[in-house]
């Protein structure tokens, strides 16, 4: 058990709290402790009730079953893979800038998401961690998929 903390207490704040917030909370929404209906995020509730919590919560859950579960295991790895890569790399010393990044693609996907009506903002956010990464990086060649090299499917779409 102690390697497990270890590994935990290893990895930089942001990173760390990000995936405990969203193994937690997607699990707590899972078992049905906390309502996952609560945990979305309703234009609606939102803006004429002040449920502000839900563009933070939001963000954290994704909605597990059957056919979800590794859909959520991959943004994991992606949360996990390009945040680290980007706290250790270019943001190395710099916690500050690595939370103004984060609060602004936080701040772009909750109004996304208001706007084109998405309830769900776990896939936004790792998408644009991972989109920046892609961009400090352009030249590198990555595994990506089990095993498969996407130098060509990044630059491709990017």
């Amino acid at each position: 058990m102690s390697d497990v903390r270890d590994w935990f207490n290893s990895l930089p704040i942001f990173t760390r709290y990000w995936l405990l917030c969203t193994a937690v909370l997607t699990l707590l929404g899972r078992f049905g402790f906390l309502s996952p209906l609560s945990l979305v995020l309703w234009p609606d509730r939102f803006l004429h009730n002040f449920e502000i919590w839900r563009a933070v919560t939001s963000v954290f859950y994704y909605p597990l079953n059957q056919s979800t579960g590794f859909h959520f295991l991959i943004n994991c790895y992606f949360l996990y893979n390009y945040s680290l890569r980007l706290e250790r790399g270019e943001y190395d010393g710099k916690p500050a800038d690595y939370c103004f990044l984060l609060l602004f693609n936080w701040i772009c996907c909750v109004i996304i998401g208001l706007l084109g009506d998405f309830s769900l903002l776990m896939d936004p956010m790792v998408l644009s961690v991972l989109y920046v990464w892609c961009q400090l990086n352009k030249d590198a060649i990555v595994n990506f998929w089990f095993g498969m090299l996407c130098s060509f499917f990044i630059s491709f779409f990017i």
